[in-house]
């Protein structure tokens, strides 16, 4: 690039990739910028899940055809409770929302190989971040050392940090951050044909405090993830025998895969620390996108969808104002507006999870009505998949069919119980219960993703 480019990107994966190759197709000069050398190089500890939210984006670039080609399976979720599993199903004549679970040794190098072949990108291997570049208080641009030793100053008039949950940019730019604690530890291995059949679901089990994840992928190779409480018996037993500890944890899970029937593919990977962080989104002249912006709970599998969508969020928000052509600024906050509306209703109830405590009131009449409710499952489905936010989740209207779904207790019980939960409105609950409304179906997704 023999000029200044309008846009550094700093981090060739999910997040970097999709900021690059829109940003691109809007116009500007992308500089993409990734510290590794060989353009395979891909992420290991991931759930590999592209939740249904991201459709919209994996369209927009077209990337649909190749994770088809490239023997993506469609990502559908069930969830085990105490109550049973809870196994969502199109609503009458409809469908049912999917993602895609296709594994980051895939996904890496072909999103890199979409951005480099995108008209206006540069995709520069083997250099790493060192510094930012400040003039008045603003962020111009970045310095940069090679894998062979060779320093660089590179300027533009943005500069994008995609490099991940332990962000140099981030970390160099001194924006914010918020820290919470992760009560669980968790451990991830891959499996060949431990979920056999055509498009077998992704299985959750939520087990109160601990968890589990199957997660079906390409050429039939599944991510097996434990996800225990840190209490001395699980750190001790996984401290002392890693495979031991791992089987037997899984062998003990209702309706456990089969996980001794089946080769180990992998070598089993341990995260004994996993703080959820969230980072201020924008500063003068820079943005955070991706695992940089927001790094939450990895039990969630979200990371890869919010990466796409935080960069698609950054385009849409900035306009032509990458080209000199408007409030660089203004389109900043915007965008850091929309992350934070967007993502942090549900990073307030991933750090609340993430202490390990029971569920509360409302998590055990929605697990317990999904059971039995197939309009309350689905409902849960879209929050599960981030395709409603958080206020539609708990809107009166689907909180009180979930009351009037749920047989365990008396309804009034049910009612007192949900004032332990801040944020409901339980008066309008409880005067939508004792009305006697049908049981209209609330489960009807805005058009966001593929139909399964």
């Amino acid at each position: 690039m023999t000029n200044d480019p309008d846009v550094i990107v700093v981090g060739a994966s999910v997040a970097g990739c999709t900021a690059a190759a829109l940003f691109a197709r809007a116009g500007a000069r992308v500089l993409l910028l990734e510290k590794h050398s060989n353009i395979e190089t891909y992420k290991v500890l991931c759930t590999h899940t592209l939740q249904p939210c991201a459709v919209p984006v994996i369209d927009r670039l077209g990337l649909r055809p190749r994770l088809e080609a490239a023997g993506a399976v469609p990502h559908v979720s069930n969830y085990w409770t105490q109550w049973g599993w809870i196994s969502p199903k199109a609503a009458p004549g409809g469908t049912l929302p999917h993602g895609f679970n296709l594994r980051r040794k895939i996904l890496d190098p072909m999103l890199r190989e979409l951005a480099a072949q995108t008209p206006g990108v540069e995709l520069w291997l083997g250099q790493s971040v060192t510094g930012l570049i400040s003039e008045d208080d603003r962020i111009v641009g970045v310095r940069t050392r090679t894998t062979g030793g060779q320093e660089a100053s590179l300027r533009a008039r943005l500069v994008v940090g995609a490099d991940g949950r332990d962000s140099t940019v981030a970390q160099l730019s001194g924006v914010p951050v918020r820290e919470a604690p992760n009560n669980r530890f968790a451990y991830f291995a891959y499996f060949q044909d431990l979920q056999p059949g055509d498009h077998p679901p992704t299985q959750i089990w939520f087990l109160n405090p601990d968890g589990a994840y199957c997660m079906p992928n390409d050429n039939g190779i599944s991510v097996l993830i434990v996800a225990p409480e840190k209490t001395p018996k699980h750190l001790a037993a996984f401290r002392e025998d890693v495979p031991g500890a791992f089987h037997q944890y899984v062998r003990e899970l209702p309706d456990a895969p089969p996980i001794d029937d089946v080769p180990l593919v992998s070598k089993y990977i341990g995260m004994n620390d996993m703080p959820l962080r969230s980072r201020g989104a924008f500063a003068p002249g820079l943005a955070l996108i991706g695992d940089a912006a927001l790094s939450t709970d990895p039990m969630w599998g979200i990371g890869c969808a919010w990466g796409m969508q935080s960069a698609a969020w950054l385009v849409d928000a900035l306009g032509p104002a990458v080209l000199g052509e408007g409030d660089l600024d203004g389109g900043l906050a915007a965008y850091a507006g929309r992350h934070q509306v967007e993502v942090g209703g549900y990073q307030r109830i991933f750090e609340s999870f993430a202490t390990a405590r029971p569920l509360n009131a409302l998590e055990r009449l929605m697990f317990s009505a999904s059971a039995r409710d197939e309009a309350t499952a689905r409902h849960a489905y879209l929050f599960g998949s981030r395709l409603i936010s958080v206020p539609e989740f708990i809107a009166p209207p689907a909180i009180a069919r979930a009351v009037l779904a749920q047989d365990d207790l008396a309804v009034d019980t049910v009612l007192e119980n949900l004032r332990e939960v801040e944020f409901l409105n339980v008066d309008e609950i409880s005067r939508l219960v004792h009305a006697g409304p049908s049981l209209v179906d609330v489960s009807e997704p805005a058009g966001h993703a593929a139909d399964a």
